[in-house]
């Protein structure tokens, strides 16, 4: 059960990430002055789809602290790492994202230190 909890908070953290970008890109960019960067930042607050980013968060949250009653933190931070190889992959197909040589380098790091952590 203990690793449901952390694939679950992986999968929350995941979808608030990607849900949080798909909205800020719809948005625009930040304004310059602080008045409408107050506005800017309020309005946001009443898009449903970016609340919905916040409350994955939330949930993931709560899903990790589940997973720490089962862990050792040292053992289970590694798979949060896990949540960079999937926002990599998804921003890829689902914003357009650029796809490098070098970026996969280091996902590939990424993941062999997670089985390095792990396992040893």
């Amino acid at each position: 059960m203990g690793y449901l909890y952390i694939f679950a908070c992986i999968f929350f953290t995941v979808y608030g990430q990607l849900a949080i970008k798909w909205r800020m890109n719809l948005k625009g960019e930040l304004p310059a002055e602080l008045s409408e960067k107050v506005i800017f930042m309020l309005k946001l607050f009443l898009d449903p789809w970016l609340l919905s980013g916040f409350a994955a968060a939330f949930i993931a949250s709560l899903f990790w602290m589940a997973a720490m009653t089962k862990f050792e933190l040292s053992f289970a931070y590694p798979f949060m790492s896990l949540s960079f190889v999937l926002v990599f992959f998804l921003s890829i197909f689902i914003f357009g994202e650029s796809f490098t040589w070098g970026k996969v380098f280091g996902l590939l790091l990424i993941i062999a230190g997670i089985i390095v952590t792990v396992k040893l």
